[in-house]
């Protein structure tokens, strides 16, 4: 593939240091950009009755985390795929390059179909039974999570196909098409939130067009439609995009499925997907101990809580993921060109850079938390909860930035299990008993909770630092 030689040479030759920061930037950007659609919904949400809006919150929070459970796995293909595409662009394999990529579309196509179903057809049963939810936060909770995951297909090929792009070498492009996907999710959740009826005063030009258009007033269910619907819509020119600049489709030499490929996708996809999901299922376990310990049908304010700033903390996760993006393309290419030095690097500096991002992150929560929260809910036991999990786990996000930069590190060199092994054992010999012990027993409380989410990032942080500092890891990339 000769398309992109320049930024392949970048990332192989250039100057180290500003070539991580030039690409890891929008890369970062763009991932931070995903959770503005969590955050624009919270904030429409928000603006409903108080009676309506507080339990809205609290579902959205909940069916967050069940909704990234599925992207998260089909992240693991895109991080399999990125991994073997860039090792393979270092390499000059323009062939097998696009063997990969489109055999990992067909993959996601099916991953998007399976849950989908699950979806729509188990929605009810996830949040009553396996969550615990309670009141109108499971009712409410049940009909959004049909439709966000019953819409899965549009993030699964979303995060695919930048991932392709990314591990191709350009960084950019997904930012604008993140951003034009924001505008369209704001415009559409403001018609389908609010229809025809009362609308803030910001948001005043939304009614007139809904009447115009026939829109109904859907609140929390038009908020799921919107986001399904924006990503949809912006996936056509990002595919059209792909294609037109790096030819993968039009010199392809077989679009059949290729069995070999996908088991060899799948060998390395299934470790990320399965490590990534013992982090969702870290954040659902909190959710589901504060659910059952510290809420009843008719008091949901911890759960209203904790949604509104897991909804915040996304914004760390996310530019983590974004940086750590960054360090796997830049590792699995200089792996893939025998720079093996030049790749170790490269995970050290993204990882610095986005300390520093972390760093500016937890001062903001830290000093104006408060009224980032108020702008979601003022409600003053709601508002006081939330800042007590944000002063005190905040200043985490450094470690927790860390392990989540160094492990997409060694993932762009193949150790997908090493990195799933690293994570289960920290969860369930660390967090899960933790936890536990946190919310049962006399002095129980949300507080002993938050410590065990800031426990949990170091000892992660620091058993990342350890195995990478060894630096024995070598390409294993299928």
């Amino acid at each position: 593939m000769q398309t992109h030689d320049r930024a392949t040479t970048r990332i192989l030759r250039g100057p180290l240091g500003f070539e991580v920061a030039r690409f890891g930037v929008p890369l970062a950007l763009g991932m931070g950009l995903q959770t503005t659609f969590n955050l624009v919904d919270a904030y429409l949400i928000s603006r409903l009755e108080a009676q309506l809006a507080g339990p809205s919150l609290g579902a959205i929070g909940i069916c967050d985390q069940i909704a990234a459970l599925g992207t998260i796995i089909s992240y693991g293909v895109s991080i399999a795929t990125a991994a073997m595409v860039a090792t393979r662009h270092g390499r000059g394999e323009g062939d097998e390059v696009r063997s990969v990529a489109w055999q990992s579309l067909l993959l996601v196509g099916v991953l998007g179909l399976v849950f989908g179903l699950i979806g729509i057809g188990f929605a009810g049963t996830i949040m009553h039974d396996l969550v615990g939810a309670k009141g109108e936060v499971a009712e409410l909770g049940t009909t959004y999570l049909r439709v966000i995951v019953g819409g899965s297909y549009s993030i699964f090929f979303l995060l695919q196909v930048t991932a392709i792009q990314r591990a191709l070498g350009s960084s950019k492009t997904p930012v604008v098409m993140l951003v034009s996907a924001n505008v369209i999710n704001l415009v559409l959740a403001v018609l389908l939130v609010y229809g025809p009826g009362d609308a803030p005063t910001v948001f005043s030009w939304g009614p007139p067009i809904a009447r115009l258009l026939h829109l109904p007033r859907m609140e929390l269910i038009g908020a799921a439609w919107a986001t399904v619907i924006a990503r949809t819509v912006v996936l056509v020119p990002l595919i059209v995009a792909v294609e037109w600049r790096f030819k993968l489709v039009r010199k392809l030499r077989s679009f059949a499925p290729d069995a070999e490929m996908i088991r060899r996708i799948l060998q390395v996809a299934w470790p990320a997907s399965t490590q990534l999901v013992v982090r969702i299922l870290a954040m659902l376990v909190t959710h589901s101990l504060v659910a059952r310990a510290f809420t009843t049908a008719t008091d949901q304010r911890a759960t209203i809580a904790l949604g509104v700033v897991f909804r915040l903390e996304t914004l760390a996760l996310f530019v983590g993921m974004g940086w750590g993006s960054a360090a796997q393309t830049f590792v699995a290419q200089n792996l893939g060109a025998g720079q093996r030095p030049r790749a170790i690097r490269s995970g050290w500096l993204s990882a610095g850079y986005n300390a520093l991002a972390m760093i500016a992150l937890a001062v903001t929560f830290r000093f104006v938390g408060e009224t980032v929260v108020a702008f979601f809910t003022d409600e003053p036991t709601v508002v006081q909860i939330a800042m007590g999990y944000l002063r005190t786990v905040s200043p985490s996000y450094i470690a927790l930035g860390i392990g989540i930069v160094l492990g997409s590190a060694m993932q762009g060199a193949g150790q997908t299990r090493l990195t799933m092994i690293i994570d289960a054992i920290v969860m369930v010999v660390f967090q899960l008993p933790f936890s536990i012990l946190a919310v049962t027993g006399q002095g129980a409380s949300p507080v002993r909770l938050w410590w065990v989410v800031v426990a949990t990032s170091v000892v992660l942080a620091a058993s990342y630092i350890v195995v990478y500092r060894r630096g024995r890891f070598a390409l294993t990339t299928a």
